[in-house]
């Protein structure tokens, strides 16, 4: 690369102080995950398989406002690379007050078709499950129009390169939750309501103080009074343009995976607890290739902003090695502890085979595999190529991971387990096409 590191828009101090904070941020909302599920499975199997359920459907939900997120970040951070901070401004407010709107209707759905989400989409389940699941549903979903604000402010705050208010505020939502499950799971032996509680009210004190942070008028990007803000059609078309095709690919995702989770729940309660025990700690496996790649939306729309493909490609190529080596040192450490690790639940011996063989598989393939499927499109997004993103993602999950899914998992008799193995293969597909794509130079052309 011809310029020096004082052109450079970020040293590697500057990544230092974007990813570490970004890193310690996902750690803690993926703890809480699984903070919570430990704490419910205190209360038995059927609990775990009830908010297990439930989760799927909120991951959703989060996914589709992370992705309306990646968007305003996207259009904010080109804004601030090119010099425009009435732009930017203008982004996240456009941003906050689009993505609230549009969270208030999902929350009003989620309640509306609560029936059909039980007795139809979860497939066969115990009454107790359902019983469980639907206790954990109608509080949680109470919490969607302030995980959609935190998620939006958030985005902003990390276009900003300030992540570190972010990992303060994810720290604050572990305490308040954890301490809640604690008070009321073991004190107040309220069962799964213990645990849905917690989470409303820490996703509220999250939304409402990162809400007051994005006030401050010295900030790049601030937001005056969202009550006063107007809607501005133009501005919110940039943002959707991003985030669109971004959530449409997110929101199939997780569909695919709510499919699938209708076919683990025909192998019985042990498979869908396994299952269940298996996505949380593989949360933690995929945990630094996640937080750098929100680090490559901040990174490279600044440099797409500037007009700079050349540093874009640069900054990939760094932070691509980050993802690798981390997840590397991360995930050798988890698969030796992981039998430790499953100990801390209370699972049956079969519950805990089923578990332990997912997660090996799950951890040693991660390291290679998962990197240039998941955290280098995130570089395509951030140069405005979301249209081929969302086309190799929507494809692959429907073609390979649920079609291989049902193939692997019924005709071949692998169970649960061959639902994992569909997702590895699923991994393989993305992580070729995106790979492919970044080496040419069409992507350089959408901004």
């Amino acid at each position: 690369m011809s310029e020096t590191n004082e052109e450079r828009l970020f040293d590697n101090k500057g990544l230092k102080r974007l990813i570490l904070p970004l890193i310690a941020e996902q750690f803690l909302t993926t703890f809480m995950g699984m903070a919570d599920t430990l704490m419910v499975s205190t209360v038995g199997e059927d609990a775990v398989s009830g908010v297990s359920l439930v989760d799927t459907i909120n991951v959703l939900i989060i996914n589709i406002f992370a992705a309306l997120a990646t968007g305003g970040a996207v259009v904010a951070g080109q804004s601030l690379g090119c010099g425009d901070k009435k732009a930017a401004v203008k982004s996240g407010e456009q941003l906050i007050f689009f993505g609230t709107l549009s969270a208030c209707l999902v929350m009003i759905l989620m309640y509306a078709g609560r029936w059909f989400i039980l007795h139809v989409l979860f497939g066969k389940i115990t009454p107790e499950v359902m019983h469980n699941a639907d206790t954990y549903l109608m509080i949680v979903n109470l919490s969607i129009p302030f995980i959609a604000v935190y998620n939006c402010c958030a985005a902003l705050f990390r276009t900003m390169g300030n992540s570190k208010i972010t990992m303060i505020i994810s720290l604050a939502m572990n305490f308040i939750n954890i301490s809640g499950n604690a008070v009321l799971i073991f004190g107040f032996k309220m069962g799964v309501a213990g645990a849905a509680i917690p989470t409303l009210l820490s996703r509220i004190f999250a939304a409402v103080t990162i809400l007051i942070l994005l006030r401050n008028e010295r900030l790049d990007i601030h937001v005056k009074n969202i009550f006063k803000v107007r809607f501005d059609w133009g501005m919110t078309k940039k943002i959707l343009h991003i985030g669109i095709p971004n959530g449409v690919e997110n929101s199939m995702f997780q569909l695919g995976k709510i499919l699938l989770l209708s076919l683990v729940s025909t192998f019985g309660t042990a498979s869908i607890t396994a299952n269940a025990i298996s996505n949380t700690v593989a949360g933690f496996e995929v945990l630094p290739g996640m937080a750098i790649g929100l680090a490559m939306v901040t990174v490279v729309s600044r440099c797409v902003g500037k007009g700079d493909c050349e540093q874009a490609r640069y900054y990939v190529r760094k932070l691509m090695k980050y993802a690798i080596c981390s997840m590397f040192i991360l995930n050798i450490i988890i698969t030796v502890a992981l039998p430790v690790i499953l100990d801390i639940f209370n699972l049956t011996s079969e519950t805990k085979a089923i578990a332990q063989e997912i997660l090996t598989l799950h951890g040693l393939l991660a390291i290679f595999i998962w990197p240039f499927s998941f955290t280098l499109p995130n570089a395509l997004r951030a140069a405005n190529d979301v249209n081929f993103t969302m086309i190799v993602g929507m494809c692959s999950m429907w073609i390979v991971r649920i079609g291989a899914g049902y193939l692997l998992a019924e005709f071949f008799g692998f169970g649960v387990l061959g639902v994992w193995l569909a997702m590895f293969l699923d991994w393989v597909v993305r992580g070729i096409f995106f790979t492919l794509r970044y080496r040419g130079n069409k992507w350089e052309g959408f901004h």
